[in-house]
């Protein structure tokens, strides 16, 4: 385990300066322009590049070295990053400049998250693939917590170039500790002779048509993304219609969950869950929707009840996406992990903003409890359906079951 353990450092080193970036970037566009639709914007083109592009990096992330993507991709973030901090510093910064550092960065993690994924099975014993995605579920409930204070003591300490420094030497504290890193290039059972992105992508979606379970999985994931996706981003306007518009309330929320991520991290890292897999998944998704379905009644005077349920709404995500990544990592052939995942996190991802599309004209007409209390429904209603799918709950045991044979 001592190569995942760089592998770790290195990301947590990335995704942390990422942290600190995203948020100056979007308390400067708020600070300037005061316009939600300028801050929906730079969400919007944050997200879109993962959705529209997914596809087509998915046969570069399996071709390819994918230490050298992990480490191209933090150098290009990098240099993105350096051209804000010259454009602030020539005071020459303007709010266009910001959307296509933004289309760049997403860019450059639409080739580095596949690509990390697809290595962790590569250094890491397959029975403990699901401790390592504890692991790293444990990160990201770290950065949820320590990036936002990070990013807000070095705004008022530092001018905006200052903060944005922050990620040029994160990023090259990433590519030091993946330098030495040997991560194995898995064998080539699925990619064709020519190389061929399109014939590539097409192997991709033949491979998850051909096997029930992963297809399966593929939409009951977009579906829970569809209904829980927009929960987050819900989130203030709960705060605001029903707690008092307190914006440390949001805060303790946001830490809750955090905490949550934490801990569901920890208990995955030391635990590892049960020995189906996909049962602790599904475990972990009923505890999030309940704990969704309570937080929806949480008022000014049972903040604290809102306060647990959303940590457990944390703990749940975890005990979920763990060991559902452990399960990916060890089932689909080694050298279709990146087609497998940009797929799957395009479709997924592509499920938020049309989940948010509809939440939000809903919740202006019915309120925005209804929104919470029929989203964590839904995720315990369509949990409790995939029990009842033996292609899904046999997915751990099907291993050669969407075997594609590799055009020549």
């Amino acid at each position: 385990m001592k190569k995942f353990f760089v592998l770790w450092s290195s990301q947590a080193a990335s995704q942390f300066g990422s942290a600190v970036v995203g948020f100056a970037l979007a308390w400067y566009l708020t600070k300037e322009t005061g316009s939600a639709t300028v801050l929906a914007t730079a969400m919007m083109v944050a997200m879109l590049p993962q959705i529209i592009l997914g596809p087509f990096i998915g046969p570069f992330v399996d071709r390819w070295d994918r230490k050298k993507i992990m480490i191209f991709a933090d150098l290009a973030v990098m240099l993105l990053t350096a051209l804000l901090v010259v454009l602030f510093l020539t005071h020459t910064i303007q709010i266009w400049h910001i959307y296509v550092v933004m289309v760049g960065r997403a860019i450059g993690g639409t080739f580095q998250y596949p690509a990390l994924g697809a290595s962790i099975p590569m250094i890491v014993p397959e029975q403990h693939l699901a401790r390592a995605n504890g692991f790293f579920m444990t990160l990201q409930g770290l950065i949820n917590i320590v990036g936002p204070p990070a990013g807000a003591f070095l705004m008022e300490a530092f001018p905006m170039q200052g903060v944005l420094s922050v990620d040029i030497i994160t990023a090259v504290i990433a590519v030091g500790c993946l330098l030495p890193l040997a991560i194995p290039r898995p064998p080539r059972t699925t990619l064709s002779a020519k190389a061929s992105v399109i014939g590539d992508m097409v192997q991709g979606f033949r491979y998850i048509w051909s096997w029930r379970g992963l297809m399966i999985l593929g939409i009951l994931f977009s579906l829970l993304n569809f209904f829980g996706g927009p929960i987050s981003s819900m989130l203030p306007i709960f705060v605001q219609r029903n707690l008092g518009a307190d914006v440390l309330k949001l805060g303790w929320l946001g830490t809750a969950f955090g905490a949550g991520m934490i801990a569901g991290g920890l208990l995955m890292g030391a635990w590892g869950g049960f020995k189906r897999r996909i049962v602790t998944c599904f475990m972990g998704l009923i505890i999030a929707g309940a704990a969704t379905i309570i937080f929806s009644f949480t008022t000014i005077d049972l903040f604290f009840m809102g306060i647990a349920m959303m940590f457990l709404i944390g703990l749940g995500i975890v005990m979920c996406n763990a060991p559902i990544n452990a399960i990916i990592q060890s089932v689909v052939a080694k050298d279709m992990q990146g087609r497998f995942g940009s797929l799957l996190g395009s479709i997924t991802g592509a499920m938020t903003p049309l989940g948010l599309a509809i939440a939000g004209p809903v919740a202006d007409a019915v309120g925005i409890r209804p929104i919470f209390y029929f989203a964590g429904a839904a995720i315990i209603l369509m949990t409790l359906a995939a029990f009842f799918s033996r292609d899904l709950m046999n997915i751990e045991n099907q291993k050669t079951a969407g075997t594609v044979n590799p055009p020549t």
